[in-house]
């Protein structure tokens, strides 16, 4: 034999490796179509999957409408009484400087009035005249009368004589009418405390030029801080629930952690129309003098729940050209839009008065593009936080 067919394989072993290969490609090749193939399965699946918005939902908490009710208001004296002057002239002196307490009827100060006292030395010497002439006219009527009876003159001139005398009373008596006047305005010089309290205002001083009437300066402020009210305007949804002699929470910023306690002692019984409120009075005791008339305080009303309110997370609500709505699921996950009407703004919470019911399931903050019908995927629901727990 020669060489080169000593190094030459059999034919048949050639083949067996020729298949050999053939089919390790066709593998290779199945595996790669069999990858890619489940790959695509899944990434499709995956985009299914993703198509369908994954929300949360919340259930409406009912009762609502209870707890506390805190609204602002301002501070003020029970009895406040700003002193004007009832005559002119000029301060003579004060007694009573700003704090200082006063009893009812205490000198706060004395206005010197030099054209009044001259008012009063002219009334006085009028009355005088006017008296003299009276006398002198009733002397002249009573022998007038003494001659008529015996015909020694004539009716008419008794009657003259006798309607002189009546003229000259009427002019005494209004002299004496204008003398007291004049003596009530001197007394008027005194400024006195009308009640017991504390001065709280004091806006003139010695020398001041007085002018008299309420149009004039305001002199003192004398205010009875042993008692204080407050005036709150109430929402009218929450006015009937107000009571009068309910008990009311109070706090000032002065005092923080510190609560007072007042009472609902009256209301207007009527709705501003304006602000849509009703304005309700609180009474505050205040004998230790702790709080201050004019100062910003904060009452908290206790309300009473409501089996028709329910609360909701403000970020359920859709508003859109349709108005206020929330989406609610059904049982088969799909969506559907309802109407709602708010009752109150809590902020973080709104509370519905109608358009939903006990048990529904709210989507909340509902994405962008969701309409009835489609169908979410649903995390675990939660319950919805109100501001305030049933009554």
């Amino acid at each position: 034999m020669s060489p080169d067919t000593l190094h030459t394989p059999p034919p048949r072993r050639l083949r067996i490796v020729g298949i050999i290969a053939v089919i390790v490609v066709l593998a290779i090749v199945v595996a790669g179509i069999a990858t890619r193939a489940n790959d695509s399965h899944k990434l499709r699946a995956w985009t299914d999957e993703q198509a369908v918005p994954t929300v949360n939902v919340v259930e409406p908490q009912g009762g609502q409408g209870g707890g506390e009710l805190n609204l602002p208001g301002r501070l003020q004296a029970y009895a406040r009484a700003p002193i004007y002057a009832r005559t002119s002239g000029y301060l003579k002196y004060w007694k009573a400087d700003i704090g200082q307490k006063v009893k009812a009827g205490d000198v706060l100060a004395e206005i010197e009035t030099p054209d009044l006292d001259q008012q009063l030395l002219q009334a006085r010497a009028d009355l005088a005249s006017a008296r003299a002439n009276e006398a002198l006219a009733q002397t002249t009527a009573k022998r007038w009368k003494s001659m008529s009876d015996s015909d020694s003159v004539s009716r008419q001139e008794v009657d003259e004589k006798t309607g002189d005398y009546e003229a000259k009373h009427a002019l005494a008596t209004a002299a004496q009418a204008n003398l007291e006047r004049i003596q009530a305005l001197k007394g008027f010089a005194r400024l006195t405390a009308p009640f017991d309290g504390t001065v709280t205002a004091r806006e003139t001083d010695v020398g001041a030029l007085i002018n008299a009437g309420g149009g004039g300066q305001e002199l003192f402020v004398v205010s009875d801080t042993r008692k204080l009210r407050m005036y709150v305007n109430v929402p009218q949804n929450d006015a009937p629930s107000i009571k009068r002699g309910s008990t009311v929470k109070l706090t000032v910023p002065e005092y923080p952690g510190r609560t007072f306690t007042g009472i609902v002692e009256s209301s207007s019984s009527a709705i501003n129309a304006a602000t849509g409120t009703t304005l309700v009075q609180v009474s505050v005791d205040n004998a230790e003098g702790t709080l201050l008339p004019g100062a910003y305080a904060s009452v908290t009303f206790d309300l009473p729940g409501n089996a028709a309110l329910f609360s909701v997370p403000a970020s359920a609500l859709v508003f859109d050209d349709r108005g206020l709505r929330v989406a609610v699921l059904d049982a088969h996950d799909k969506v559907s839009f309802r109407t709602v009407t708010v009752a109150r703004d809590m902020g973080k919470t709104v509370q519905l008065s109608s358009g939903i019911a006990r048990g529904d399931r709210l989507i909340e903050s509902p994405p962008d593009g969701l309409a009835d019908g489609d169908t979410v995927r649903v995390n675990a629901p939660k319950k919805a936080e109100g501001d305030h727990a049933p009554a």
